[in-house]
């Protein structure tokens, strides 16, 4: 598509969009929304630039490849629920490293773990995954119709 609106709306939205993405994401383990939704949001984001510049500017945007973004995020999953098996003994027990019991039973330190890296994971598959379906639908049209055309 050759808008010159869409264009600029495009790449003026992306970063807007991403930030957007990270927030539900960080907000995720409180209230609604999380990994899954935080990574539909990037991928609507890098959907956008895709149709209004075409696959080949997406995948330079993008930067990785999607499969490998959504290889990284499954790995990140795996450790994540692993990491409490192996100190616990149970598959996705919630691990806090960073977190230490006062000696007034309350707690502090830095709310980060097992929990987070599992559902950054999940964020990273889901991005990687509707992104390389997407970009992969998108060039065997384009071929299909290249095909027609000639």
């Amino acid at each position: 598509m050759n808008s010159v609106i869409l264009s600029t709306t495009a790449r003026l939205l992306l970063p807007l969009i991403v930030i957007l993405a990270l927030f539900v994401f960080n907000r995720g383990h409180n209230e609604p929304g999380g990994g899954f939704i935080g990574g539909l949001l990037a991928a609507i984001a890098f959907t956008l630039v895709e149709k209004s510049a075409g696959v080949e500017y997406a995948r330079k945007v993008l930067y990785f490849r999607p499969l490998s973004i959504a290889a990284f995020g499954l790995g990140c999953t795996l450790v994540g629920g692993l990491w409490g098996g192996i100190k616990y003994g149970y598959f996705l027990k919630g691990v806090w490293p960073f977190i230490t019991k006062l000696a007034d039973g309350s707690k502090s330190g830095l709310p980060v773990g097992s929990i987070l890296l599992f559902d950054f994971g999940v964020f990273l598959v889901v991005l990687g995954g509707v992104l390389g379906i997407l970009f992969t639908l998108e060039e065997v049209v384009a071929s299909e119709t290249d095909l027609e055309d000639s």
